[in-house]
């Protein structure tokens, strides 16, 4: 099966494209104060080595607005600043450098500051996300639909861009994510149909990294299984880098970008003679550096391992106190348990 996706508009974020052609961006947001410019540094830092491509950093005042000029000096990928309420938060942070504008249409105000954060965009020549949050919704549009459904969502995100493209800005990303999955997928749906403005994925409030991700995968996969999607953000209650892992795991799995090794591990049975958790999280960390994309499988069973997992460029297959490594269903060389892992590192970079 391949997907075909839907033909959006190309947008600059600093020198990422958005949308067009560009393969499906993944981005995440900092989980610190953006006015502790150290230790947000610090995390955008391990979110590039992670392969974070943009990130968002939330702008609360006119501090943190001003520490994006030294922010954005000390680090490599394009930043977003997350902006709610006070539309002269959009403007300080455009003025210090910020390559992009997330706005929530249910806080920002009335239309003339909008109209300021338009002209600040169209000065700057950088974007504005409109981002509508389930949980935001603007009050008359909330009475009229009653609770906020997908309806409510696409009503709000509609207004805002008839604002925007009555002021001849097309520069635009559209979002509009709830917690609730279903909700989530017939809103995308829904704008999908309707513009071509590129999109940004998400699920809202999702979760601890275990439940948030399954959530975020669920609505995220039905979307993008129907070619609609040019970011995406797996919001999680947890280490941002996790965000990160995630989205190249979607990804990868439905074939959309090729980031990194792909971990193949079989759930075990009562044949298994090894602890397969550890020696597939020891294969796992063994490769956390290595950015190319490739298959690795970790199988409990010399007998059907390699059989098995023979769509795996490498792997592993354990027996009792010994496992053999294969490639592509072909088994290489046999080995004792204590040396499997080394042995499957040593194959991987000679080929």
């Amino acid at each position: 099966m391949k997907i075909i996706r839907h033909k959006t508009l190309p947008i600059l974020v600093g020198k990422v494209q958005i949308g067009g052609n560009a393969p499906i961006v993944v981005q995440s947001m900092t989980k610190t104060k953006t006015e502790d410019v150290k230790t947000t540094i610090k995390q955008i830092r391990q979110l590039e080595k992670a392969g974070c491509e943009i990130i968002r950093v939330a702008i609360p005042n006119q501090t943190a607005a001003q520490a994006l000029k030294t922010i954005k000096q000390q680090i490599k990928i394009p930043v977003i600043a997350d902006i709610h309420f006070d539309y002269r938060l959009a403007l300080a942070s455009i003025k210090a450098g910020a390559d992009k504008i997330r706005i929530n249409p249910g806080n920002i105000g009335t239309t003339w500051k909008i109209k300021e954060i338009i002209r600040a965009a169209k000065d700057y020549k950088i974007p504005i996300r409109i981002g509508v949050n389930a949980g935001s919704i603007e009050k008359e549009v909330l009475q009229k639909y009653q609770y906020p459904s997908a309806r409510a969502m696409v009503a709000s995100l509609t207004k805002m861009i008839d604002l925007f493209e009555n002021s001849n800005f097309s520069n635009l990303v559209l979002s509009v994510k709830a917690f609730d999955v279903l909700t989530t997928v017939e809103a995308y749906q829904n704008i999908s149909k309707h513009y071509s403005y590129p999109l940004h994925l998400g699920l809202t409030e999702a979760g601890l990294p275990f439940e948030g991700a399954i959530r975020s995968t669920t609505a995220l996969a039905l979307l993008l299984t129907k070619g609609i999607g040019d970011t995406i953000r797996v919001s999680l209650t947890g280490d941002p880098v996790l965000e990160v892992i995630a989205g190249y795991e979607l990804l990868n799995s439905l074939g959309l970008r090729e980031y990194g090794p792909i971990i193949i591990s079989c759930p075990t049975c009562g044949r298994c003679e090894v602890n397969l958790f550890k020696l597939t999280q020891r294969v796992k960390k063994a490769l956390a550096k290595y950015k190319n994309p490739i298959k690795v499988a970790v199988m409990g069973c010399m007998v059907n391992g390699p059989g098995e997992a023979r769509s795996a460029d490498y792997g592993i297959a354990a027996g009792k106190r010994s496992g053999v490594i294969f490639s592509k269903g072909k088994v290489i060389k046999k080995c004792s348990e204590e040396d499997l892992v080394s042995a499957l590192l040593t194959e991987i970079n000679l080929s």
